[in-house]
């Protein structure tokens, strides 16, 4: 009962425990950094203009990319192009 409370939400997206919780890890850092350049931004508005919507668009794209990916996967599929392509460019930044 308590291992499925930690393995049911990554299972269901296709991850393990550990690759979840550095996924979690490394979108909350970037998150938090996000936040606190928007915090400055309020401050400083010359400072860090397009940072928190630069964040926001990474992590959506990250995370839509990462899921199409492994629905792909799992569907014994290939990626649809304009997929990969935005990929791709998401890889490359």
């Amino acid at each position: 009962m308590i291992k499925r409370a930690f393995t049911e939400h990554p299972a269901s997206v296709g991850e393990s425990y550990f690759q979840h919780m550095g996924m979690a890890f490394s979108f909350g850092a970037k998150m938090i950094s996000a936040g606190l350049a928007c915090a400055l931004h309020g401050l400083f508005p010359f400072w860090f203009v397009r940072t928190g919507s630069q964040c926001i668009t990474n992590l959506h794209d990250g995370m839509v990319a990462h899921r199409d990916h492994r629905e792909c996967a799992e569907a014994g599929e290939e990626m649809p192009a304009l997929a990969r392509d935005k990929t791709e460019m998401s890889a490359a930044q």
